[in-house]
């Protein structure tokens, strides 16, 4: 993958019983600044029917080095240090490449 080839963030995460709205507004109050930022084409977060503590994202940037630069913000740093405290366990994420 080159750095100018659009990159895909999959990412599915678990609240800790009790946690599930606590999880879910944390990861909304991540959109507007997530699509505000250079190089982020969308940010859709879903929550799944069958079990409200699971949520998914599915990101889509300009390239590898935008996402780079995305972990690196402010409102992503708030999100690591509270992450621990929300989660059951870690978030299974995976980086994907469109196919042309």
């Amino acid at each position: 993958m080159n750095n100018h080839t659009p990159y895909t963030v999959l990412a599915i995460l678990e609240a800790k019983p009790g946690k599930e709205h606590a999880l879910k507004e944390a990861l909304l109050s991540l959109m507007t600044p997530t699509l505000q930022e250079e190089g982020c084409l969308n940010y859709d977060l879903h929550q799944a029917h069958d079990n409200p503590a699971k949520f998914m994202f599915y990101e889509n940037w300009v390239s590898k080095s935008a996402h780079a630069k995305h972990r690196e913000t402010p409102h992503m740093k708030t999100w690591q240090a509270k992450r621990d405290d929300l989660l059951a366990k870690p978030s299974e994420v995976t980086y994907w490449e469109v196919i042309k």
